[in-house]
């Protein structure tokens, strides 16, 4: 059985899918592995590293990817440009792991249904016990959520604990941190970590203790309508429009006085919820940051752009970096190597060391989209082809 790791071609991507411990592993399993040429040079892993750990190394994405039985990345293939595509230089019957966005890319899905091979997203894994050591949302976003606030901080221009000096005392900075889940609470224990006053908000109720736990104190908006907020998932769910306007009108008064406001909110498959109103960043002292951490899933904050940091009349900056996990591409890809590596291991059979997948598996059903060219998730069946 052979494994491709091919290079990502997505812009400002510096991951990549395997570690040469990943590598290692993967070997021992009975695979062949063949990296791209530079396909780690953006995580600080050389071609000659992953040579050390038992991997060939191919010229380019068509050689890594032409006989290979599993493809594994951090995004999915691109469909995009037709026999020029990254989809084109995979065999037909192989099969993709990788973080697809499959609930709000059906275009892509449908691709991949065509091109007649079988696609698991990464992102779909379920939130059960058995594959927390699967979870690439929540080990990307723990590392999204300790960048935010270093680069808020890198941006911001005063300091962040309280220093008593012969000088004069430094108030602490005061951050707040919207959306409580793996990002939002790494979010918290870094800022604390760094002196700050911290606060947080989160329409799940059972987050409550999580906050306090790490130090921060919790901003409720209405405990009734939270009590009916999250999925048996653990997902924040969409909530009434009611709910939002009560939000705004605690978080408006709360805003004026933060120093850092650190937004995480997603809802998988649907556009990211606005919690930061213009207004709301119109009333913000002069100096005072958003990092917005869902600009790519439209923005909690309508004033946040894409890749760009935003400075409003009032001085307010807004922070829309789309990938933080990126930004610390060494340690990202390790865990999610580690993750794929969890993935895999036990859809292969020990003895034989050839592949032994449990279609019927919650795992297995809850990430395969395409199973033989055929769309199979049941997020995704009776839409489009």
């Amino acid at each position: 059985m052979k494994i491709a790791i091919p290079k990502e071609r997505l812009s400002g991507e510096s991951r990549v899918a395997a570690s040469p411990e990943s590598v290692k592993k993967l070997t021992a399993l009975g695979f062949t592995v063949t990296v791209e040429k530079g396909a780690g040079a953006g995580a600080s892993i050389s071609d000659e590293e992953f040579k050390e750990a038992g991997a060939k190394i191919a010229a380019s994405a068509s050689a890594t990817m032409k006989t290979a039985d599993l493809i594994l990345k951090i995004n999915g293939l691109d469909a995009s440009g037709g026999a020029k595509s990254e989809l084109s230089h995979a065999k037909k019957g192989a099969i993709l792991i990788a973080q697809i966005g499959a609930l709000s890319d059906q275009k892509l899905v449908d691709a991949y249904a065509k091109a007649g091979i079988t696609a698991f997203a990464m992102e779909l894994v379920p939130r059960i016990t058995r594959a927390q050591s699967m979870d690439i949302l929540s080990s990307q976003a723990n590392l999204a959520g300790y960048k935010a606030v270093i680069d808020g901080v890198a941006t911001y221009g005063r300091a962040l604990p309280m220093m008593m000096t012969a000088a004069g005392t430094i108030a602490p900075a005061k951050v707040f941190i919207m959306g409580v889940g793996v990002a939002g609470l790494q979010a918290i224990a870094t800022a604390k970590r760094l002196g700050a006053v911290v606060t947080a908000t989160d329409v799940r109720p059972a987050t409550k203790e999580q906050v306090e736990s790490l130090g921060g104190k919790f901003l409720e908006v209405d405990p009734e309508m939270e009590k009916d907020a999250q999925t048996e998932g653990g997902y924040a769910k969409e909530m009434p429009p009611e709910y939002y306007d009560k939000q705004k009108l605690v978080v408006a008064e709360h805003m004026k006085k933060q120093d850092i406001v650190i937004t995480t909110a997603l809802i998988p498959g649907r556009p990211a919820p606005v919690l930061v109103t213009e207004e709301m960043v119109a009333s913000m002292k002069a100096g005072s940051i958003i990092v917005d951490l869902a600009v790519a899933a439209g923005g909690n904050c309508p004033l946040s752009e894409l890749e760009k940091i935003v400075e409003t009349k009032n001085g307010v900056k807004i922070l829309g970096y789309a990938n933080l996990p990126s930004r610390l591409a060494s340690d990202a890809s390790k865990l999610f190597a580690k993750n794929l590596l969890n993935f895999i291991t036990p859809l292969v059979d020990g003895e034989s060391k050839k592949l032994a997948i449990d279609w019927e598996d919650e795992i297995v059903k809850g990430s395969c989209v395409v199973k033989d060219g055929e769309i199979v998730h049941p997020g995704l069946t009776g839409k489009g082809s």
